[in-house]
């Protein structure tokens, strides 16, 4: 279901989720590190069970969330396969549907860790030996899908085609956007500059530029760009460098990657 770098201080993983498990590579793909198989209730027809969700946290952690709602936390060695399940996070009640990692330099008392699940619940992490709960922002009928975190600012896209920022400190809501007409799949964040890349359902990709007011501190967010992908629903987008100078889109039933 998902696919994602997760880069280390001391090494970079392949890793991969899907109906059955976690599995973690080397950062060619020749070899597996490790194999995580998902716990299959008895009674599981009337629920998918999944994992979703990947982020590299904390120096040495890699966390992947689950179709339960529990973030599982593994401990990567600077190398070698012995990899453990350190700690487990069940603060969620939903799927989780995304997580995300400080990019850049979170301020005081802002959490360093973002979760995201299908309620549209958001929960901010400290990380460390011990992962800390800091705060949850709460859903609103709606879920979402993605997230980023970038110098203590939370931005989340949601299935209504709202992009929204909050405070990672405060949890605080800073601003909102009706940023596309359909569902949002991707968000990304280039973190040399705070450009924030949006793709959504309605086949269009949008370029933002995330901000700091530097007299107020409010957090401002600047619209740069608007590509539409013509005839087709952007189920993926990235930026491919990180200033953010070029991303890739691809979308649902298309089998080629489109740069711009």
């Amino acid at each position: 279901s998902q696919a994602a770098w997760c880069v280390l201080p001391a090494r970079v993983l392949l890793v991969l989720t899907s109906q059955r498990g976690v599995q973690m590579y080397d950062s060619d793909g020749s070899t597996m590190v490790f194999w995580h198989a998902l716990d299959v209730p008895e009674h599981s027809a009337a629920h998918s069970v999944f994992a979703r969700g990947i982020a590299a946290a904390g120096g040495h952690f890699v966390c992947v969330g689950t179709s339960s709602g529990a973030v599982l936390v593994f401990d990567i060695p600077p190398k070698g396969t012995n990899v453990t399940l350190n700690e487990v996070l069940e603060q969620h009640r939903d799927p989780i549907t995304d997580i995300a990692a400080e990019q850049g330099q979170a301020p005081d008392g802002a959490g360093d860790l973002v979760t995201a699940d299908d309620s549209g619940t958001l929960c901010l992490w400290s990380t460390g030996d011990e992962f800390t709960l800091l705060g949850q922002i709460p859903g609103s009928g709606s879920t979402c899908s993605s997230v980023t975190l970038w110098n203590g600012i939370v931005a989340a896209g949601y299935g209504n085609g709202q992009i929204r920022l909050w405070e990672a400190g405060s949890g605080r809501i800073c601003a909102q956007v009706s940023a596309h007409a359909r569902w949002i799949y991707a968000l990304d964040l280039a973190p040399l500059t705070g450009k924030l890349l949006s793709g959504a359902e309605d086949s269009f990709v949008h370029v933002w530029k995330l901000s700091r007011n530097p007299d107020t501190d409010d957090i401002e967010i600047q619209h740069c760009h608007a590509e539409c992908v013509t005839d087709t629903q952007v189920c993926g987008a990235r930026f491919c460098d990180p200033a953010g100078d070029t991303f890739a889109v691809t979308g649902y039933d298309l089998s080629e990657i489109l740069c711009y």
